[in-house]
């Protein structure tokens, strides 16, 4: 019942319907298989474009997952959340170059963003300082503490940003479906359970298989299946053949074939050299930013050369020209005033039709007008100035009766 429920989950996902954007073409599928690319991703990535051989990618690939494996061991993280800061370390480099985002910065971003997501978290601190701690042993230093100045500072950032970068190349879509469970499950159906070095030497399998690009290609129940499968090769258990046990799983042989072939074949690999990796993409990206530098260059020239065709005298007459043109199709023409409201729009011939007494009635109402207008003026003009005389001969009127009651008294005091 378990093995049941855990297919038909993808499956319901999968027959969502996709709504497509408002602003642009691309859709947006929310499903459990959305992780798997397609082939044409794996012909030619944007690291080889940029003149990186894929056998140099594939050692920067198994290095970082190394470190974030080693990493999560020190940090004390699951390992359900060491593999999934695999994962998303192998999906970025799958949309993004190693020549031009560094690979240790990466590496701690996806890590950082993996104990989230896990419901782990830890702080940057303690991720900076353990991949200073990688580092100084595998180059066999001195074991020193990370002093706080402002490279650390400007590496804090990078981290920051790598996180960052990381969410924004997935979608927002860091949900990853793991084998872990899946493993236990499939032999609790097979009544191995209590086999405990098939268990553990399948779980190691599938840890391995982080480093090679099996998860980007199949889906989890194909690499469960190739883990037990590679197991029971490996220690001589004999598992049902008919029918075939991983048919119940919805499995097919070639897959678990292809996908033990991969995972054997990162065991015949070279141990990895740090010094030499770093190198090579070290000479690639110089060589990068100075392209770069130069395409610039070129850019603004170009921008300059475009400037000064602008500001040439024929440019901007004819520039001139074509606003003008646009203004005359843009504005219409305003139709002139009724004479009702302007009586100058009168032409001059309706002027000369009316007949003269018309013409003298028009005179006279007007100068009729104007004088009531002037009479008008002349009466406000002598209220103005009455009202000023009233004004001043009640000031003269208070002044007498001051004066007169101060010599009434005068006269009083001296009779007494």
């Amino acid at each position: 019942m378990t093995a049941t429920t855990v297919q038909s989950q993808p499956k319901a996902a999968v027959t969502t319907p996709a709504k497509p954007l408002k602003n642009s073409g691309r859709k947006i599928i929310l499903t459990l298989y959305n992780c798997l690319l397609p082939e044409s991703a794996f012909k030619e990535t944007p690291s080889q474009a940029d003149g990186l051989d894929i056998e140099t990618e594939t050692d920067l690939r198994i290095l970082g997952c190394e470190m974030i494996q080693t990493a999560g061991i020190l940090l004390k993280l699951p390992q359900v959340a060491m593999a999934t800061g695999q994962i998303y370390l192998q999906r970025f480099y799958y949309s993004k170059s190693f020549v031009r985002y560094p690979m240790e910065a990466m590496a701690m971003g996806s890590i950082y963003l993996a104990s989230k997501v896990e419901e782990k978290p830890c702080r940057i601190r303690d991720v900076i300082n353990v991949f200073h701690h990688i580092k100084q042993v595998r180059a066999q230093k001195t074991i020193s503490p990370l002093i706080v100045d402002q490279n650390y500072i400007e590496l804090k950032n990078q981290v920051i940003k790598a996180e960052r970068r990381i969410l924004k190349e997935l979608g927002f879509c860091v949900h990853v479906k793991h084998p872990h469970k899946l493993i236990v499950v499939y032999l609790q159906l097979l009544q191995y359970e209590k086999n405990r070095q098939l268990m553990q030497m399948a779980w190691n399998y599938m840890n391995d298989a982080l480093r090679t690009d099996v998860f980007m290609r199949f889906p989890p129940e194909t690499i469960a299946c190739a883990c037990i499968y590679l197991t029971a090769r490996k220690i001589g258990l004999p598992l049902p053949n008919n029918p075939h046990w991983f048919l119940l799983f919805k499995v097919t042989e070639e897959d678990i074939r292809e996908v033990s072939m991969r995972i054997l074949h990162l065991y015949k690999r070279a141990k990895v050299n740090p010094e030499e990796l770093e190198s090579k993409v070290d000479g690639l990206r110089r060589v990068y930013q100075a392209n770069k530098h130069i395409q610039a260059q070129k850019d603004q020239e170009n921008a300059k050369s475009e400037e000064k065709k602008a500001e040439s005298p024929t440019a901007s007459t004819s520039k001139e020209s074509n606003t003008r043109d646009r203004k005359k199709e843009k504005s219409p023409k305003t139709p002139p005033l009724s004479s009702k409201y302007h009586s100058s729009h009168k032409s001059k011939k309706e002027r000369r039709s009316r007949s003269p007494y018309d013409r003298k009635r028009e005179y006279s109402s007007k100068r009729h007008k104007s004088r009531s207008r002037d009479r008008e003026m002349d009466r406000s003009r002598e209220r103005r100035q009455d009202e000023k005389r009233g004004r001043g001969m009640s000031r003269k009127y208070d002044d007498y009766e001051r004066s007169k009651s101060g010599r009434d008294n005068r006269d009083d005091k001296r009779k007494h």
